[in-house]
């Protein structure tokens, strides 16, 4: 599903010097490179303070741990997403409010969001799924009408352009109370390990969840707050500060990769192709999404048999999500009605993801696009 190994190899000499000055330095936590990283993301997405840390995850939990959320209180997420968004609620013994996605974005509906909210809410978490932004404005707006915070999960949204309707321009995880994001290997910013960062404009936010990351200490041996141990080490940090200047780069290949496989998909009725929340079609200034998966929906009952059909011929492809977090044996809960949830389960039985990173050649994707036509055209 990813090259990593294409990837590492364009900046191998500056990757492996930076490894190896950690090495010798001997700074492995806390070092000069977690700090220079730290300050070239926030100068990378305008935000006034990054705090990184051990993971997404993590990240997740630690923003929610800042804001104060106390056990009862209800978040409202998306029931469409991977399992770490609704885990961290659950760990810290919030109640998890799964709701309904739209049908062409795959992110969190509006009037779902409308619909869901009690006096028990406190925040909703808007997963900017597959790379593209969710509605952010009329979220905001949201939010703002209920006093709710706004965390943003961007794990796979790094890079991302959210445009307001005023034509001003924020990075995906910037624009709510806080943001989280993940530089698992294989996102848009990976690192060759696991990483995360949390993102906020706020100073007190910003202060608390540096002591929350390191124990709770500002000082050391001094615990002011109740924290945990997350913390970026120095080798990823090091990883990251060089491959961030081609976070860019790395965007624009996959939206043009994913141009190329839209345009080879057209013209089957069967076949759905992404589209974005922006102009529908993905053109040269769709910076809303960045493609951390390029996810197809097979319309005609044939999903599973195309997707077998490629795991046969050894074309790597993935299923993201085969079951709704609702029907997670984790998560569920008597409030949920299946009616409420039907685009979600009608997702589960149709995306398909193809192969998507930065080193994807045209022939690649024609055999791959050839492939998938013929799978879902059999009888």
């Amino acid at each position: 599903m990813v090259d990593l190994q294409s990837q590492y190899a364009r900046i191998q000499p500056q990757i492996d010097k930076a490894i190896l000055d950690v090495v010798s330095s001997a700074a492995f936590i806390n070092g000069p490179e977690v700090k220079t990283f730290q300050s070239d993301l926030e100068d990378y997405l305008g935000v006034k303070h990054v705090i990184p840390c051990a993971n997404g995850t993590d990240a997740l939990q630690i923003a929610m741990m800042g804001l104060g959320l106390e056990p009862g209180d209800e978040v409202i997420t998306a029931d469409f997403t991977f399992a770490a968004t609704v885990e961290v609620i659950a760990l810290l013994n919030l109640t998890p409010v799964l709701v309904d996605v739209d049908p062409n974005t795959f992110n969190i509906d509006l009037e779902s969001i409308r619909k869901a909210i009690t006096p028990k809410t406190k925040a909703i978490v808007p997963v900017h799924l597959f790379g593209q932004c969710a509605q952010m404005e009329e979220i905001l707006q949201i939010a703002g009408e209920n006093d709710l915070y706004v965390i943003e999960d961007t794990a796979q949204a790094i890079g991302a352009d959210y445009t307001f309707s005023d034509g001003s321009k924020k990075k995906a995880g910037t624009i709510g109370t806080l943001g989280t994001t993940s530089f698992f290997p294989s996102k848009n910013l990976g690192c060759y390990g696991d990483g995360g960062a949390i993102f906020t404009n706020d100073d007190d936010l910003a202060h608390t969840i540096r002591g929350m990351v390191n124990h709770g200490m500002y000082k050391r041996y001094y615990h002011d707050v109740v924290g945990v141990n997350s913390r970026l080490d120095s080798i990823q940090a090091a990883v990251l500060r060089l491959k961030l200047p081609h976070l860019d780069e790395y965007c624009r290949a996959r939206r043009e990769a994913a141009k190329y496989y839209n345009a080879g998909f057209r013209d089957n009725p069967n076949i759905l192709t992404p589209v974005t929340e922006k102009c529908g079609e993905i053109c040269d200034t769709c910076d809303c999404h960045v493609f951390h998966q390029y996810t197809l929906k097979i319309t005609n009952g044939r999903r599973d048999a195309v997707h077998e059909h490629l795991n046969d011929l050894g074309i790597p492809n993935a299923i993201y999500y085969p079951v709704p977090l609702h029907r997670q044996k984790a998560y569920l809960d008597d409030r949920y009605k299946e009616e409420d949830f039907s685009v979600t389960n009608a997702l589960s039985d149709t995306v398909l993801s193809l192969p998507m990173h930065t080193e994807l050649e045209k022939e690649q994707q024609d055999l791959i696009i050839r492939t998938v036509i013929e799978a879902v055209e059999q009888s």
